[in-house]
């Protein structure tokens, strides 16, 4: 038995919660992750899962055994990454999901800068705006807009997106250009509704003016759960649409969307790239967070405190837990 290989598999399976899973992200048979497991088992005569047909549980003895495994983890990747080489070229597969809007206008452009710069660096990106499980699923990290709710996970707020009210030409020639928000909530008017990922309804806007604040959801006929299909609702005319600047600029300029109530105040939406805390930083990752944070300065800088009340990952700049974003 290869004991670094065991102690792998086993904080794989806890993350996972399942043999299956944790095999299929370690490119291994179930079989073979199982008897691992088991040798380890036998080698410190302590059950460490608790196994059942329909899931994985850690022990005691497993989860104190799990702390001091994943140290070790830790140990052994900073051994290889502090070498002159290994810091210089962080390499290796990376797993990372992201808004769809989000990938399509910033990141995917900006890849080829990435890849020049760490050439070694494999990206495989999820892209959508579903809710992932980091751990099991085994994604490195994610980038979500909105509060996080996940008090499990580290975040870094890399952006504040700054929200506005718009519609297509075709949608205002029909309906007419209402001037007050609250316009929105009667039955000459539909808003393009977005599906809020963790409840499955209908997301609703805070906009303040002065001393009236109101929320608004509006009455819709259609809905999505997908930022790139919302837009493109909005660009066809199917209803109002509440969009960050950085996706709805170039359509503007274009006049194929109107800024709607330019006099009404929405709170920014705050963006967070998440991973889980027990999981080591690795190299990849770091600089992966470094590169999201710092290309987001460029097109939504954070205007207010970092954290936004969620455990706050370290800020990696001084080291060598959605919506339609």
């Amino acid at each position: 038995m290869d004991r670094f290989d065991a102690m792998q598999a086993f904080a794989r399976v806890v993350e996972a919660g399942s043999f299956t899973k944790a095999a299929g992200t370690l490119h291994m048979s179930k079989t073979s992750v199982t008897q691992l497991v088991q040798q380890l088992e036998a080698r410190l005569r302590v059950k460490l899962l608790n196994r059942t047909t329909r899931q994985v549980k850690v022990t005691a003895d497993g989860a104190a055994y799990y702390e001091r495994v994943l140290r070790v983890l830790a140990d052994v990747d900073d051994a290889e990454t502090s070498l002159s080489s290994a810091s210089a070229s962080p390499r290796g597969r990376l797993r990372v999901d992201v808004p769809s809007p989000l990938a399509r206008m910033i990141l995917v452009p900006a890849l080829p800068d990435f890849h020049a710069r760490y050439p070694e660096i494999q990206i495989d990106m999820g892209v959508s705006d579903r809710m992932v499980d980091v751990i099991g699923d085994n994604v490195d990290c994610v980038v979500r807009g909105g509060e996080l709710t996940d008090q499990s996970l580290a975040a870094r707020r890399v952006a504040d997106l700054q929200l506005g009210v718009y519609a297509a030409p075709s949608y205002l020639a029909r309906a007419g250009t209402p001037s007050h928000p609250q316009e929105l909530e009667g039955a000459e008017h539909q808003v393009v509704g977005f599906l809020w990922a963790r409840t499955g309804k209908a997301f609703s806007y805070a906009m303040q003016r002065g001393d009236e604040s109101l929320k608004v959801q509006g009455r819709h006929m259609f809905a999505f759960d997908d930022g790139n299909a919302y837009l493109a609702a909005g660009l066809a005319g199917l209803g109002v649409i509440w969009l960050p600047d950085y996706m709805a600029k170039a359509h503007v300029s274009r006049g194929e969307l109107v800024p709607l109530f330019e006099d009404w105040r929405l709170d920014p939406m705050p963006l967070y790239l998440a991973y889980a805390p027990k999981r080591h930083v690795s190299a990849k990752l770091r600089v992966f967070i470094e590169w999201v944070a710092v290309l987001m300065a460029q097109h939504a800088p954070v205007a207010g405190p970092r954290g936004g009340g969620k455990r706050a990952a370290p800020d990696l700049r001084t080291r060598p837990k959605g919506k339609r974003t």
